[in-house]
């Protein structure tokens, strides 16, 4: 029997929809972010922008909120020259009951050339994907617990930017990871990038079983798991997600999994420290480590539009 092909790439093997990190070839990971890195120097022109999306449609169709992740594709999109527009969804025709295979059938009637979805649901752009016109693209901005691709190729981006090279690295990704798409992006990213050692650090209640499957080395123990790291993710508390008493406190957290400048220590003295941000100061990262010079997390931001730029210009110049 035939293997089905990868919905988010066309006959050549091109990227036409970005749904998510896994299953995606090393090489096509590499263009993306050799293409972002073309795109950072745009930041810095008087004129911050390109043409390459003139005259496209980019619709931001965000169902759960994400004040950030929103901003950072809306400023790519307009860099690239696109035409960007933003739905209120929940107060829009989902709130009156109409479907989503609706609503998307909708908005393609408006000439629409690419979806930005974020969801709830997981599986969600892949349903939209497989049900747009052939011309329309799809870029998750987030599925559920499933995966936040973009986020974890910024995270990539960053990762070698500082470090070069993912051969040698030993990644920590701390936290809450049962409830991360962004950990789950970011370990299948590092997985096809070749780093050799992914921890994944934090209590028995928020840390998936199956990683080890993954070829994840899972710790519950915070010195154990961060020893010696060349970079430490660490991941947002996701109390939204959380249903029943799966913590103590946030306060007995900070205690055991709360990075802080003596925690860090135990790391390799140039280790980076990460966020996929918004954080949560004194809880999963302590000020004098969000702010001191290990860290990376604002430089990650700046990544993120040079990465969905990339993302956007790629697909957009694909066809399926």
């Amino acid at each position: 029997m035939p293997q089905a092909r990868n919905p988010q790439l066309n006959a050549h093997g091109e990227l036409i929809h970005l749904l998510s990190i896994e299953g995606l070839p090393r090489e096509v990971l590499h263009h993306i972010l050799d293409t972002a890195g073309t795109f950072l120097s745009v930041n810095d022109r008087e004129v911050k922008k390109v043409p390459l999306l003139r005259g496209k449609s980019v619709f931001n169709l965000f169902f759960e909120n994400s004040t950030r992740t929103r901003t950072t594709f809306e400023i790519a999109a307009k860099r690239l020259s696109a035409d960007v527009i933003n739905l209120d969804i929940a107060r829009s025709s989902t709130a009156k009951g109409e479907s989503l295979l609706d609503t998307i059938a909708n908005l393609s009637a408006m000439h629409a050339d690419m979806f930005v979805v974020r969801h709830g649901e997981s599986g969600a752009p892949y349903l939209i994907a497989k049900h747009c016109a052939p011309h329309v693209h799809v870029v998750n901005a987030g599925d559920g617990r499933h995966s936040h691709p973009t986020q974890g190729l910024l995270d990539m981006y960053t990762i070698r930017h500082f470090k070069k090279d993912f051969h040698q690295l030993t990644v920590a990704v701390v936290g809450d990871i049962v409830h991360s798409r962004v950990a789950r992006s970011d370990i299948h990213a590092l997985t096809t990038l070749g780093a050799p050692e992914i921890r994944a650090v934090g209590p028995k209640t928020l840390v998936p079983g199956d990683l080890k499957e993954m070829g994840v080395r899972v710790c519950h123990d915070m010195a154990e798991g961060i020893r010696d790291a060349d970079v430490i993710i660490m991941l947002r508390l996701q109390n939204e997600r959380m249903s029943g008493a799966m913590l103590p406190s946030a306060s007995e957290f900070a205690k055991t999994y709360g990075l802080t400048p003596e925690k860090l220590a135990l790391a390799k003295p140039d280790a980076i420290v990460m966020h996929p941000g918004p954080i949560n100061r004194g809880v999963e990262i302590d000020s004098a480590v969000a702010d001191g010079g290990q860290s990376v997390i604002l430089p990650q931001v700046t990544f993120g539009i040079a990465v969905r730029m990339a993302v956007m210009s790629i697909i957009a110049g694909n066809v399926a």
